[in-house]
């Protein structure tokens, strides 16, 4: 999603889908309310429709959460952030170590 408003071309929430991406890379798929009930066993009170906002750019992720988004769903802040390419969920098929 772009931001109109300002001069730059890129995304406005970068967050959001490397979210899903790391939800959905866990084996079984996390749904969205089990993410929600993982995160607030860290005191991040996020319930499914804010992660359906969140993954979809229509709500930004606020800096103390990012943090907790990254320790429950097991990646880097920096990828999550979209700054590194690496960090991020394990390959399909690759049993993380």
């Amino acid at each position: 999603m772009r931001n109109p408003k300002s001069g730059n071309a890129g995304p406005r929430n970068v967050v959001g889908p490397n979210v899903r991406r790391a939800r959905l890379a866990f084996e079984p798929p996390l749904t969205q309310d089990q993410l929600s009930g993982q995160l607030a066993t860290k005191q991040l009170l996020l319930d499914r429709v804010a992660i359906t906002k969140i993954e979809s750019g229509q709500r930004c992720v606020f800096d103390f959460e990012i943090g907790t988004l990254a320790k429950v769903l097991k990646v880097d802040v920096r990828w999550l952030l979209g700054l590194q390419s690496v960090g991020g969920p394990p390959k399909p098929g690759r049993n993380p170590k």
